[in-house]
């Protein structure tokens, strides 16, 4: 585990997936889910080369199909450590003999966590090193501690967007995006809270407006969640569980029925050889 700090913070990263696996603040509060097993073991996996599940578990490219598994494999690889100091950590996945198999790209993926006072900066950066066009999206997944650690009830806590989002949500069926959109359960800008939002699974905003949003309970400690690039946002727990997750994602899972070639999924995005695309998601603890 390879782990920083600021001062007001400190977080620790798995280098299998490049996975951040602890944020705590200054007096030592655990601000993420601890991966227990009995509800899931995950922490923040990074979702690469794909979001979400392809329909058929696979997908098809110049008259050949692959087999993907949801969210792609970079969870499941060990990154490289670049560079390191007290609070700033710097990783990369490349290509290998695995993700070829699966993923017949030449590429390289960066990740660079940076603690400034009580803010983390996660900063993604994905080249194609080949000769040929590359598809790719990406996604976060963190789990935050639901209740957090500053003795709110659980049942008062909630998300605040940045703006309105009026546009119903989509749903999923069988884990891909079903055609019948679903109800927003957002009261104004703020989502509060409850287990039985999530008997369905997740709630998913597409061409989400907000840029951040705000989680926690006022007058406590919340935290600010914020990304670049991501158009949409997942929010997803299992109901009962000490967690919830808040996913800015680029990419979204297969439609049902879903036929077309890779190029076609939806957040897909094309990388030239020799260029890249970047994506960031920041975590800021404020104050109540």
């Amino acid at each position: 585990m390879i782990k920083i700090t600021s001062g007001h913070l400190s977080a620790a990263i798995n280098p299998l997936g490049a996975e951040l696996s602890s944020l705590k603040d200054a007096d030592g509060h655990q601000l993420m889910t601890n991966g227990d097993p009995t509800w899931w073991t995950g922490r923040a996996p990074l979702l690469f080369p794909i979001v979400g599940k392809l329909a058929g578990g696979k997908y098809r490219l110049d008259g050949k199909t692959y087999e993907l598994p949801r969210h792609g494999f970079a969870r499941r690889q060990t990154f490289e450590l670049l560079e390191r100091d007290v609070s700033r950590v710097a990783m990369r996945l490349s290509d290998n003999e695995a993700t070829r198999a699966v993923f017949p790209f030449a590429f390289t993926l960066d990740v660079a966590f940076t603690l400034e006072e009580a803010t983390l900066f996660i900063d993604i950066r994905t080249a194609n090193d080949g000769k040929a066009d590359m598809p790719a999206s990406f996604g976060f997944h963190p789990a935050f501690a639901w209740p957090l650690p500053y003795g709110a009830p659980r049942d008062a806590h909630g998300i605040t967007f940045a703006r309105e989002e009026p546009e119903a949500l989509r749903q999923l069926s069988n884990n891909l995006i079903a055609p019948d959109p679903r109800q927003s359960p957002l009261d104004g800008r703020r989502l509060g809270l409850r287990d039985d939002l999530f008997t369905d699974d997740a709630l998913i905003w597409e061409n989400v407006r907000s840029d951040h949003v705000v989680y926690g309970v006022e007058g406590f400690p919340c935290l600010r969640i914020g990304w670049k690039n991501m158009p949409n946002l997942g929010i997803w727990t299992k109901p009962g569980a000490p967690f919830v997750c808040i996913e800015p994602w680029a990419g979204i899972a297969d439609p049902v029925g879903f036929a077309g070639e890779i190029w076609d999924k939806p957040g897909i995005v094309r990388i030239r050889p020799g260029e890249a695309q970047s994506w960031g998601m920041d975590v800021r603890l404020v104050r109540g």
